[in-house]
């Protein structure tokens, strides 16, 4: 079965994980913008990261047969130096006409501040004008409050849910993101977000229509491979092989196609 990685932090990954993902069945990754474990303090450092992600890890992906996408945007966890961030925005643009660029992301709250939900809206605004889709990420903290916010700007901006994917949900937030008309996304991060045990109890309760699975592995304690796992817990679980390819496969690709990049040979 082929799988697409909706998700994921290829730049703290080696090339080994490649490797491995290739063998898993992982066709391809998509790779939101990121924070890098420090706050930048210039502008340009944000654009040589994107550079570094549409063409260092493009190729490094190619090398293990890997198709890789990216998602450009301003993390929520770098939105309060408001004016940094205005000023990447205000370049962001040209990034975002790039061919390997899918989707604007990750974008959202984190501490659940003003500063973070204007430029939340700064960019949606921008995605909107570009046609892109959003990758939308709620916060790991008061997880419950930041989605409803996320949720009310979303309606606010006349966003197309269809065109948006709430990520990182958790099983007190799944409801209410499914409920907007949104796509859901879930974490599958043992320590800090959700373990395969728990999303696949999810799926249980809310079928597969509109809902992704991810790695979002980084350099934190992360796996790689945990999404072509959870398939394999599924199939375990009396979950059809129809079921898991719309998860892992037909739902990411539908998703990230509304761009009209995202190409699979």
């Amino acid at each position: 079965m082929r799988i697409i990685e909706p998700h994921i932090h290829m730049l703290a990954r080696t090339t080994d994980d490649y490797q491995k993902m290739a063998v898993s069945g992982i066709c391809a990754v998509v790779e939101p913008a990121f924070w890098l474990g420090n706050d930048r303090k210039y502008a340009g450092s944000f654009f040589d990261y994107f550079d570094l992600l549409l063409e260092f890890e493009s190729q490094r992906a190619k090398k293990y047969g890997l198709v890789h996408y990216s998602c450009i945007g301003v993390n929520p966890k770098e939105a309060n130096n408001i004016e940094i961030a205005k000023e990447v925005i205000s370049k962001m643009g040209d990034y975002l006409d790039r061919d390997r660029v899918v989707a604007v992301g990750e974008i959202g709250l984190d501490k659940i501040t003003d500063a973070e939900e204007e430029v939340l809206r700064i960019q949606i605004r921008l995605g909107i004008a570009k046609k892109l889709p959003l990758l939308i990420h709620t916060p790991h903290v008061n997880k419950v409050e930041g989605t409803k916010r996320i949720l009310k700007v979303i309606e606010e901006e006349k966003v197309d849910p269809l065109k948006t994917l709430i990520d990182h949900n958790t099983e007190d937030t799944i409801r209410m993101s499914l409920d907007s008309g949104c796509w859901a996304g879930m974490t599958l991060y043992p320590v800090t977000k959700m373990s395969p045990e728990r999303a696949i109890e999810v799926l249980k309760k809310y079928g597969v229509e509109k809902m992704m699975i991810n790695s979002s592995a980084d350099w934190g304690y992360s796996d790689p491979v945990i999404v072509p796992m959870t398939c394999y817990k599924m199939s375990q679980c009396g979950f059809s092989e129809d079921q898991i390819k719309t998860l892992v496969f037909d739902n990411p690709f539908n998703f990230y196609s509304q761009s009209n990049r995202f190409r699979l040979n």
